[in-house]
Order: structure tokens, then sequence, then C-alpha cells
């Protein structure tokens, strides 16, 4: 539905989210059919487990909780075929089993546009956030609003002033290293808001916009039955 709408990109969690390998596959699949990019939010930072989600087809990786330059590289190693990586090359669907461009051909493409999205969540990854974004083949630093609110005292204030000034002095610290920076952005207001500082990669949720419209909905029926009980109809 979201690549039908004319989004861009869809993160499917499998930090947070129960899904597995194999579930993210068919919503890569989906993307596909869809005209939407498919990014995978993976729950740990290891070689193999990085392998699996792009071996299934994701075009990007995004990975939770990196707080340093050494986490940092390694993400990129795990993303990238060598030489600029280890990531290990089998003929799998993202190579189209081998009978589709060739592998040498595929591994090329991969390395040139596998998007790499790393996420500062920590009061550590705050700390080192120049040389987490100076990590060569970073695309994306992420400043994660939820979790920075529970690192910084806030727990649940993602837009509290000081998590949000935390957000904006990264963002700025990223771009001045070249590199894209994203955050939520859950309304259009919050879109301009963050658009007007730089930032590029911007995400909402999708449980909000069910959330929101369920509560609409459901809102506007009992307004209505509660005029018709006060009328005496």
């Amino acid at each position: 539905m979201l690549g039908i709408m004319g989004y861009d990109f869809a993160i499917i969690d499998a930090e947070h989210g129960p899904m597995d390998v194999e579930s993210c596959e068919h919503m890569v699949r989906a993307a596909d059919a869809a005209d939407i990019v498919p990014v995978v939010r993976v729950a740990v930072n290891l070689q193999q487990n990085i392998l699996r989600y792009l071996d299934a087809g994701a075009l990007g990786v995004q990975v939770p909780m990196v707080n340093s330059k050494e986490e940092m590289e390694r993400v990129v190693a795990s993303t990238k075929y060598p030489p600029q990586g280890r990531r290990g090359l089998a003929a799998t669907r993202a190579s189209g089993y081998g009978a589709g461009i060739g592998l040498a051909e595929y591994v090329r493409m991969a390395n040139e546009e596998t998007l790499v999205v790393v996420q500062v969540e920590t009061r550590e990854a705050l700390a080192n956030v120049e040389e987490i974004a100076a990590v060569e083949l970073v695309d994306v630093v992420f400043l994660g609003p939820t979790d920075l609110s529970a690192a910084l005292g806030h727990p649940g204030q993602a837009t509290h002033p000081e998590v949000l000034v935390a957000i904006e002095e990264a963002g700025k610290t990223i771009l001045v290293a070249g590199k894209s920076v994203g955050t939520i952005s859950r309304d259009p207001g919050a879109y301009v808001y963050w658009r007007e500082r730089g930032f590029q990669y911007l995400a909402t949720g999708l449980t909000s916009f069910i959330a929101d419209a369920g509560q609409a909905y459901i809102q506007g029926i009992r307004e209505y039955e509660g005029a018709i009980r006060d009328s005496g109809g």
C-alpha cells in the first residue's frame, strides 16, 4: 500500500518487530512489486545476521545502537563485498540466483548501491557521532528520538527540548561530515521542521498512521451516537 501511495522507501522492522528473515523476504517481494525501496532494520550488528537480510533482497540495512567508530566499521564490512568489506558471496535472491546479471556485476552494483544506515541512540553514540559519521561508505546516520529520550533522562518524551537539541546538534555534525542525516517525523509539521535543518532521511510509523486514523474514526462515531442519545433519538 505504501508503494502504491508513492512513498519512497519502507523500513521493515526486524529489531522490535517479530519478523524473521523469511517473513522479511516476503515483504521485500511486496516492495519489489509496488516499486518501493525495502530497507531492513536488523536487530544485531553481526556479519552473518546482516548478510541474510541482504541476500533476501533488501536494498539497504539499518543497524541500531551503533556507539563507536569500530562498531560502524563492522556494519560497513558486513554490508560490502570485498575489497570494501567482508560480506559473503553466493547466488541468492538478491543476485538473481546466479541467473541474472552475473555475480561479478552484482557485486559491483551491490557495493555501489546498497544503502548503509546506522542509528545513534545513546549518550555514548552522541559523544562519538563525529567519528561515526566520518567512516567511509556509511550513507545515513539516523538519530533515534525514542531511545535518545530514554538515554537523556526523558523516556517516552521524544519531543522534549533536550532531545530535540541533541538531535539537531548531532545532525549538524553529521552534515559537516558529508553524510545524510535522518530521524523520525511523525507528521508533516515535524517533516518541515527537520527538512529545514538539512535532514534528508525522514520516516514515520505505520502503527501511528493506523492508530491516528482509527481513533479519529471511532471518535467521530461516538460523537454521532452521543448526539443521537442526547436528542432522544
